[in-house]
């Protein structure tokens, strides 16, 4: 399992890191928000810090949430109701306050990833759509995607065999009040079908 901490602190995360190591994950280190959003996309658990050099981590959670729900647990000083309410509440999995002890932060992120790992992989035969890690994968093989590609993917692969209404793929892919045009969705469903195949 890997795990991306994003800790500015050097008398934090080199213990932490090596600490993790020793209970058997993968680790991936950044230091800056600006780094954040893009290294979560290949990791199963993100370790954020809230106080970052180049931005607050809260408004580092935003951002990973409008791409993934890879999950998120805050390991930060922070120890305020009010803060601890704010991060739970944007959509971090849990909240730990320094300073904490690695075995507990090592049960967390293992706690956090099964409940996650139940209602993130959906499996419809042949076709596997990993929402955390946002992967395709047909007959095993990994299949690549675009990012309006796979959100509609995943929605379809949520209840299959239901015909999804075309007002609502709209709403829930690209914009609830979306004012386009249909050729967009038929463009990208006829793109998912020459990815797919027969699958």
């Amino acid at each position: 399992m890997k795990v991306l901490v994003v800790e500015d602190d050097p008398a934090v995360s080199e213990p932490l890191l090596a600490g993790l190591q020793r209970n058997g994950f993968e680790t991936e280190h950044v230091v800056y928000a600006s780094h954040v959003v893009a290294a979560a996309q290949g990791v199963d658990v993100v370790l954020l810090d809230l106080g970052l050099p180049d931005g607050d981590g809260i408004d580092v959670l935003r951002e990973i949430r409008r791409t993934s729900e890879v999950p998120v647990i805050i390991a930060t000083a922070r120890g305020d109701e009010t803060d601890r309410i704010v991060g739970l509440e944007l959509g971090a999995d849990d909240y730990v306050v320094k300073p904490y002890s690695v075995r507990e932060l090592a049960a967390r992120i293992r706690a956090v990833s099964r409940r996650r790992r139940i209602d993130t992989t959906l499996d419809s035969g042949r076709v596997q759509v990993d929402r955390t890690r946002r992967r395709v994968l047909v007959d095993g093989e990994e299949v690549e995607m675009t990012t309006k590609e796979f959100d509609l993917l995943a929605v379809l692969a949520e209840e299959p065999g239901r015909v999804v209404p075309r007002q609502e793929l709209f709403s829930r892919v690209w914009d609830p009040v979306w004012v386009g045009t249909g050729k967009t969705l038929d463009v990208h469903v006829a793109s998912l079908r020459k990815k797919l195949g027969d699958a």
